[in-house]
């Protein structure tokens, strides 16, 4: 079967299994095995869409245990050049709060045995990551967010934990106290593997709790994780159906020169 063309791709996280309606549903081969799940390709305001939930479509992938390198090469495959990151996220921080919406500029990397790279020789290639995010594509969001009176905060940290538990307390806290916001399972190494392809990647962090750390509150669990994320289901949809359509048509963002000077 021929593959269709797509320009921009969605990772749909816990709670968030479907997105695109009249869509066609495809199976992706990749050299690094087979996604989380066929991708559905549809469009938005005109625009082409492919769709692909991380954790499968029944949520049986934990998040150690996802083909990241397939998914995004997936995306690739199809000539997605721009790749929205849905994530349910816990917050570390009083100020951001349950059903606030994070638009992230930094990652911190807790994980461990992660495929991590396209890059494994015999050139070797080192891929900066400095500003992670792509900022076109943060712009957007933020503007985008805020036009629909979504409580948005425009940047933010988050920690990757490698999971399948929440933190102890104590990790909680450690994280809290170095001015993190967020934490998560997933996001690394989605968001590298994209800047490795030269693609862009805009992560918006849903936020479902207030991790373990914080004072008087009740430890997190995963049910709560998933009902505040289907009751915030619709904002995160009309988020992605203003955000896809403003997005700029060329891209003039580190994202898409991110190889140049790279390789030794």
């Amino acid at each position: 079967m021929t593959l269709p063309k797509a320009e921009i791709g969605v990772f749909g996280g816990s709670g968030f299994y479907s997105l695109l309606d009249n869509a066609e549903e495809f199976r992706v081969n990749t050299p690094y095995g087979a996604p989380s799940s066929p991708v559905t390709v549809g469009e938005i305001a005109g625009r082409p869409v492919a769709f692909l939930p991380r954790h499968g479509k029944d949520h049986q992938l934990p998040p150690h245990m996802i083909n990241y390198r397939a998914n995004v090469w997936a995306m690739k495959e199809l000539g997605v050049s721009r790749i929205i990151g849905p994530n349910a996220c816990g917050s570390l921080q009083p100020g951001v709060k349950p059903g606030d919406f994070v638009i992230c500029d930094q990652f911190v990397d807790r994980t461990w045995g992660r495929i991590d790279t396209f890059y494994d020789g015999p050139v070797t290639t080192h891929v900066s990551s400095a500003d992670p995010y792509c900022p076109t594509m943060r712009a957007v969001a933020v503007e985008q967010a805020d036009a629909l009176g979504i409580t948005v905060h425009p940047k933010g940290t988050v920690v990757v934990i490698q999971g399948p538990r929440f933190s102890t307390r104590a990790e909680s806290r450690w994280f809290a106290s170095q001015g993190w916001e967020v934490i998560n399972m997933t996001q690394y190494p989605e968001c590298y593997l994209a800047r490795e392809l030269e693609i862009c990647y805009c992560n918006i962090s849903l936020i479902t709790d207030h991790d373990a750390g914080a004072e008087g509150i009740e430890p997190v669990s995963n049910d709560e994780v998933v009902r505040v994320f289907e009751a915030n289901n619709k904002k995160l949809r009309d988020l992605l159906h203003a955000m896809i359509p403003a997005l700029p048509a060329e891209r003039a963002c580190v994202c898409a020169h991110a190889l140049e000077g790279a390789a030794f």
